[in-house]
């Protein structure tokens, strides 16, 4: 049976801030801001959070399904490192909002960014195993910082958002290559979230470990698939980007290591290959376990096409685990990709905040974080960006927590 992503949309927050004036605001060196290749990145508002998030990535696909199809959808996977429960997923408050049949899996996994690839790959090899041919899956890939990198240097890079992908027999975006992958990983610690109100992030080690891995999980990738060629196999290449400079400099050190190209051949393969996975990235920031699948709908976007392509995708998490694999474009895929056939109206639908407007409601979520027990969202509907950005958009927010039950409303 051919299984893959029939349709993907995602959730990219309401509102953004740019980075280079969060730069000035936090007093960062300017000499590091053009190594991120960032201009702008959304931001958690008090209302949002993974669930939130996740909910109002996948409610228009669920909408598109009408009743009858989306009675299909047998398995629900949430990928985060957001979690706000040590034992409760937050699958079963994404499948409640999105009322889906109570004849359904759900489960939440959780493994830092390649979080989103391992739910992928679940939800494939369960329906696999589905007697039902008709059987669907929606993964959904969604992330929001923690409040511990304020001040830091690892807060610009940082978005909030989901990514949520239809998975089922009519590929009509994205169908992986049966066998086609390489995987590597090892234990490292480059980050983690230890605690509510820490991150330990070693950005160097972070780095070399990404580098590692692509250059690794690539290599099994080719042992793997007799005369696949890193330049020939592929139309397009789609990394992880944790920020979008990272893509650029991880694309040439593997094709000066494993092709030896000289410089000039590397930029013109990155700009032909690569650069427009990475524009959605520029303006939201990393979406952690999203981060891949926002770069898919962002290549989809720039590069619609009448005819299907071989992409090469690679997924990284840091911990860490690593895997290149890849898969055929369905011709017009780009169509398949958010409401309308594009995410673009997302990306530039957020209010515009200072950095003093960022930092107020960045503060005002810590109330309603993990661990949180009571806490009521109220008077954050009483703002002029609820009115704007919220109110009669019909999107799911975070309303109250009660003895430690989150309960949410549709505006």
């Amino acid at each position: 049976m051919a299984l893959g992503i029939e349709a993907v949309n995602a959730y990219l927050g309401r509102a953004r801030v740019g980075v280079r004036d969060l730069f000035l605001h936090r007093g960062l060196d300017l000499s590091r801001f053009g190594n991120l290749g960032m201009e702008q990145k959304s931001v958690a508002l008090p209302c949002e959070d993974a669930v939130s998030n996740a909910v109002n990535a996948a409610r228009p696909l669920i909408d598109r399904l009408g009743p009858e199809q989306a009675a299909t959808i047998e398995l629900v996977v949430v990928a985060t490192e957001s979690g706000l429960d040590f034992g409760k997923p937050l699958s079963t408050y994404v499948h409640h909002h999105l009322g889906l049949s109570r004849h359904c899996r759900s489960f939440e996994v959780k493994h830092a960014c390649y979080g989103g690839t391992a739910a992928l790959r679940s939800a494939l090899g369960i329906l696999r195993d589905s007697p039902a041919p008709d059987g669907r899956a929606l993964v959904i890939a969604t992330d929001a910082p923690s409040a511990a990198g304020r001040g830091t240097y690892w807060e610009p890079s940082e978005g909030t958002g989901a990514v949520a992908l239809l998975v089922g027999p009519d590929p009509r975006v994205l169908t992986l290559d049966p066998g086609a992958s390489g995987f590597h990983t090892y234990e490292v610690m480059d980050t983690a979230r230890p605690s509510l109100h820490e991150d330990v992030v070693d950005a160097d080690l972070s780095l070399l470990a990404y580098l590692d891995c692509l250059d690794q999980s690539w290599a099994a990738y080719q042992a793997r698939v007799p005369g696949a060629d890193l330049r020939a196999t592929f139309d397009h290449l789609v990394l992880h980007t944790p920020f979008a400079g990272m893509v650029k400099g991880a694309h040439r050190s593997l094709l000066r290591k494993r092709e030896h190209l000289p410089a000039p051949a590397i930029e013109a393969d990155y700009a032909t290959r690569v650069a427009s996975s990475v524009r959605y990235a520029s303006q939201v920031g990393n979406l952690f376990s999203a981060s891949l699948y926002l770069a898919l709908c962002s290549l989809l976007d720039a590069e619609p096409s009448q005819s299907a392509r071989r992409i090469g995708l690679f997924s990284y998490g840091s911990g860490c685990a690593s895997e290149f694999f890849s898969g055929v474009l369905a011709p017009e895929a780009h169509r398949h990709v958010g409401v309308d056939g594009s995410l673009a109206a997302a990306v530039d639908d957020r209010r515009a905040l200072t950095p003093q407007e960022y930092d107020t409601l960045s503060a005002d979520r810590d109330a309603a974080s993990f661990g949180s027990r009571d806490t009521d969202l109220a008077p954050h509907r009483e703002t002029s960006l609820y009115a704007s950005h919220f109110a009669g958009h019909g999107l799911l927010v975070l309303d109250r927590v009660r003895d430690y039950h989150r309960e949410y409303r549709w505006t």
